[in-house]
């Protein structure tokens, strides 16, 4: 089902401390900040810089962006943009509510973009929203900042001789999560569903679950083959064998933890036990956060 909304918008501020996936970004560092767009496959680019990575899809019909980072960033994002094709951005498809994949949406409407979103989306940025991991509390965003159109299950876009299919998964990272496929180009968009440099963060205050990131990779392998591109949330272009050892990865790590909970092992223990040491020099990031959750997660079953 979708739901269309229309409302006028207002003036965005500007973030002094914005969210990442990875941890904050200082405001004053969005000067040195480069934004790039990567070749993926077809009309399908990667948009690099800061915050969550940048889907874009070009040709007659509409230009289609997959999330828009930080709002300083949308002149150097449309810069990019501009580098690949003259037309202006249509639609903008949020994969969950966090402001590095959708701190820019205001900006975007302005320039006429139509936001779509999961219905969680538009409920979570609505209202104030904590982190509970990052200790952090985000404000409503502004209206004009909101999804214009959201979705229940799933949505379509038919542009430029291919078939945009987002799904709805779960909750996984968060409780609002979408996964976008390029049909035609066989490139998919997972949002921060899928790490591809490092361990995933579970939202759990947004309704987040490592089940659910799980359920959410295994329904993505069985929808795509080894020539499927896939851009995730953050971290370098992959594809189907790197979301196949991510799966892999998590399921052995939730299996040991919860070994650990079982045997009531403190956190600072399973630390210290190093459960992860395999797997270190393939995923690099966020290993302590992972685990504190992790283990915060499978103790309150």
């Amino acid at each position: 089902m979708i739901r269309l909304t229309l409302g006028t918008s207002r003036t965005l501020g500007v973030l002094a401390i914005a969210l990442s996936a990875a941890g904050t970004l200082p405001a004053q560092n969005y000067d040195s900040v480069q934004v790039r767009a990567v070749p993926v496959a077809g009309a399908v680019h990667m948009l690099t810089g800061a915050g969550g990575n940048i889907g874009l899809v070009v040709g007659d019909d509409a230009v289609f962006v997959v999330d828009d980072q930080f709002a300083p960033l949308t002149p150097k994002i449309l810069a990019a943009i501009k580098s690949v094709t003259p037309l202006p951005v249509r639609f903008v498809l949020n994969t969950h509510w966090h402001f590095d994949h959708t701190g820019g949406n205001e900006n975007m409407g302005k320039a006429g973009a139509v936001i779509f979103a999961h219905e969680n989306v538009r409920r979570r940025m609505s209202t104030s929203q904590l982190i509970e991991a990052l200790n952090r509390t985000e404000p409503a965003a502004p209206r004009g900042a909101l999804p214009v159109v959201t979705f229940t299950d799933t949505v379509s876009f038919h542009l430029n001789g291919d078939s945009i299919v987002v799904f709805h998964v779960p909750p996984a990272h968060t409780d609002g999560d979408a996964v976008v496929m390029f049909t035609r180009a066989n490139v998919v968009h997972t949002g921060d569903l899928f790490v591809s440099g490092g361990f995933p963060f579970v939202d759990r205050s947004s309704g987040g679950s490592i089940n659910g990131i799980i359920g959410a990779a295994e329904r993505v392998l069985k929808a795509t083959n080894a020539q499927t591109k896939i851009i995730p949330g953050h971290g370098p272009l992959a594809d189907r064998a790197r979301l196949q050892s991510f799966h892999d990865m998590l399921v052995v790590v939730r299996d040991r933890m919860r070994k650990e909970v079982a045997a009531k092992h403190t956190i600072e223990q399973v630390l210290a036990s190093k459960i992860t040491a395999d797997y270190d020099a393939s995923w690099t990031a966020g290993r302590e956060r992972f685990l504190r959750i992790l283990h915060q997660e499978l103790s309150a079953k």
